[in-house]
């Protein structure tokens, strides 16, 4: 049963590694791989001589990678709460409602922010007609708000989806222990500080560890959609800076080598990450 599994991840995650290959030629698209010059390590040097345009997108990612760290608890703290809905119906109904945003496309997002947060979008009419502003407001075009922003839309749209494996690890602690609290007179509130939460830190740990290894990770879709002349130099993260290299620029090259020295510091990260959650609670993830 777990063979079509590997074979997919083979496939997918493994395969696609012979690409590597391209960072050491200086490829021409149209011209066959071993035609192309081979150029070795130069396009890795030109990364840390290329300093201005790496310094800005390595400070874009890194921010938005330390907000996202900072945050990882959400999840955590929403399930737990959502635990404590005792209306089933009003619970199934909370957690649809924040899962389903995970399944929108970051285009269709995009569509819907501009239609509430451009200049003549629903916000701007709202806050005119009440007289609170005299001049729109576009959000969306704001360089100084972009990392909240992106945060907020974030957790708007993967926090429900984020609690599921909480909600999961809820259901597996010794309901006994509830039983037990209850009758040594802890109230709700004690019972999720004492019982619920120490139950999930497990939970949180691999994932913390999985995120740190995903550090550099910070994804492509919503920040190529949000992407604009105005807000390019704060939103511009590593993702995205490979894409506009190897797909807007066509220097294949020099973004495979990008590409390959963010997966190194990530493998770097996640080692590190471990052998230090090893040594503090004495279990890691490998």
């Amino acid at each position: 049963m777990a063979i079509p599994l590997m074979a997919l991840v083979f496939l997918f995650s493994y395969m696609p590694l012979f690409g590597w290959i391209y960072a050491f030629f200086d490829y021409k698209a149209g011209i066959p791989l071993f035609e192309n010059e081979f150029v070795g390590f130069k396009f890795f040097e030109l990364i840390f001589t290329d300093k201005a345009d790496m310094i800005r997108v390595m400070k874009n990612t890194l921010i938005f990678a330390f907000i996202g760290l900072a945050l990882s608890p959400l999840p955590m703290i929403f399930a737990i709460m959502m635990n404590e809905i005792r209306f089933k119906r009003f619970k199934m109904f909370v957690q649809t409602a924040t899962t389903l945003p995970n399944f929108v496309s970051w285009i269709i997002v995009f569509s819907l922010t501009f239609m509430i947060f451009s200049t003549e979008g629903l916000l701007n009419q709202i806050l005119f007609s009440l007289g609170l502003v005299s001049n729109p407001t576009n959000i969306l075009t704001n360089g100084e708000a972009v990392y909240w922003f992106q945060t907020v839309l974030g957790i708007w749209k993967g926090l429900g989806w984020s609690a599921i494996v909480y909600v999961a690890s809820i259901s597996s602690i010794d309901q006994e222990m509830y039983e037990a609290a209850v009758i040594d007179g802890a109230g709700r509130f004690k019972s999720a500080l004492h019982i619920t939460l120490p139950g999930l830190m497990p939970t949180y740990i691999v994932l913390l560890i999985l995120g740190i290894g995903n550090f550099l990770n910070v994804g492509l879709e919503q920040y190529l959609v949000y992407k604009n002349a105005l807000t390019a130099d704060n939103i511009e993260v590593l993702d995205l800076y490979v894409y506009r290299l190897g797909i807007s620029n066509h220097d294949y090259s020099y973004g495979v080598a990008v590409g390959i020295l963010k997966s190194v510091v990530s493998i770097i990260l996640l080692v590190i990450a471990n052998i230090i959650t090893k040594k503090v609670r004495g279990s890691s993830i490998f």
